[in-house]
């Protein structure tokens, strides 16, 4: 009786299988899930008109008009301004030449491209390459997924970011080219924030990288600052430290280590709390990152630190979270190789809660303004916040085998187990 329904399942995944390989199939499938996401965020998707997007083409067209100063443009109606470093708004000029619908169109398809590079890039680790159904899959799902959305109706440049620097990681570094470093410098000239990647290459020992990281950030900023050099010294002196252009810290949507602690006392937060979360972070994200990098893991190494620059940041807003995308899709991708349900269920649970609003229930003016303090306000104003860390202890360590060839057929229920294994030793490194 047990190898009669032994049999029967395997009868029933081939034929599974089967069904899943028909083009139109899969064609069919792609195209119910993305619909399922647009409905969804119809639904429950808050507006925001591409409100970022909206501050970055007002800023360039102000200033290159000769209306003022790029830091002194302040979009109507609204306390915020652009607050990215010069080298950002040289790398945005191109923005003076389309109109505002133009920009919309085209700041959008750019963030698709590199969520879905990023997706491709990430299946096919280990494998050569990967074929457009997970890739699909995957990016239909991610359409629901608030940071991706969030990134997406704001008019956001994460996913960019994202993708300049994991090709430099996965790409650049990881073959051993001479360029490593120049996409995590060019990121960090554009968004500081990328900065913490240059820490990545010094702690996990790629010395040489990290010199051409910094070099590449500082050669696009003194260039940005040749350029306009009213600019650099305004974003420098003064723009950079004017925390009233992005926010309050103990907004909800800040689910940053600061922003936990700024909502346990909005009026007196601990630094001293702050200080000992932050270095209680780095010392893990230090040993997980290193054993990463001695695996042979970059992929890792790219996700740990993606989810650890969310965690030490004073801001991070609900959109920066797309940094938590390479996690989420190795969490997938490994637990289907390994038919590791822990995993599975790690990430699906993870999308869930991401895609769900929970912490926006916590806010006065967009939920139900539920009290951020107490266990429940705790843990519910804080949801994503422990999801990072969720992410930091979780996402597994591998050590990958060489590139395999692929026939461009590639189904997460259908890994070649090889591709995590080394040879006489059974099983993969986790940590």
């Amino acid at each position: 009786m047990r190898a009669e329904g032994i049999n029967s399942g395997r009868v029933g995944a081939g034929r599974t299988g089967a069904l899943l390989a028909r083009p139109r199939v899969r064609v069919g499938l792609v195209v119910l899930l993305v619909a399922v996401a647009l409905g969804f965020d119809a639904a429950f998707a808050q507006r925001h008109g591409f409100f970022d997007l909206n501050v970055y083409w007002g800023a360039i067209n102000y200033w290159t008009s000769g209306q003022g100063e790029l830091y002194d443009f302040i979009r109507p109606a609204s306390t915020y301004g652009f607050t990215y470093p010069p080298f950002a708004a040289i790398a945005m000029l191109p923005m003076v030449l389309v109109s505002w619908p133009v920009a919309i169109v085209l700041a959008s398809i750019a963030t698709f491209a590199a969520t879905g590079l990023v997706i491709w890039w990430l299946l096919a680790e280990g494998r050569g390459r990967a074929g457009w159904f997970p890739v699909a899959i995957a990016l239909a799902l991610l359409m629901a997924f608030e940071p991706l959305r969030e990134t997406f109706l704001f008019g956001q440049v994460n996913m960019l970011l994202v993708a300049l620097v994991g090709a430099d990681l996965l790409f650049g570094l990881r073959r051993g080219r001479w360029w490593a470093g120049v996409g995590i410098g060019l990121a960090t000239a554009i968004k500081l924030t990328p900065g913490v990647f240059i820490i990545y290459l010094l702690v996990t020992g790629r010395i040489k990288a990290a010199f051409v990281a910094m070099g590449s950030a500082a050669g696009a900023t003194l260039l940005a600052a040749a350029i306009a050099p009213d600019a650099a010294r305004e974003f420098f002196t003064s723009a950079i430290w004017d925390t009233d252009r992005i926010g309050r810290l103990s907004f909800v949507s800040n689910q940053s280590l600061q922003g936990l602690v700024a909502r346990l006392d909005d009026a007196h937060p601990s630094k001293l709390l702050w200080l000992v979360l932050v270095l209680a972070t780095l010392a893990v994200w230090i040993v997980r990152s290193r054993r990463a990098v001695a695996a042979g893991d970059e992929a890792t190494g790219f996700a740990l630190t993606g989810i650890v620059g969310c965690l030490i940041s004073p801001v991070t807003w609900i959109h920066h979270l797309v940094w938590l995308i390479p996690a989420i899709l190795l969490l997938v991708k490994r637990g289907a190789e390994r038919r590791d349900w822990r995993l599975l269920g790690l990430a699906a649970a993870v999308y869930v809660l991401l895609s769900s609003r929970v912490v926006w229930l916590f806010d006065a003016d967009y939920g139900l303004g539920w009290p951020v303090t107490g266990v429940a306000g705790v843990l519910g104003s804080n949801a994503y916040v422990w999801i990072c860390l969720a992410l930091l202890l979780a996402t597994p360590i591998v050590r990958p085998a060489p590139a395999l060839a692929d026939d461009g057929i590639a189904d997460f229920g259908q890994a070649d187990v090889t591709a995590t294994r080394r040879p006489e030793r059974g099983r993969p490194v986790r940590v």
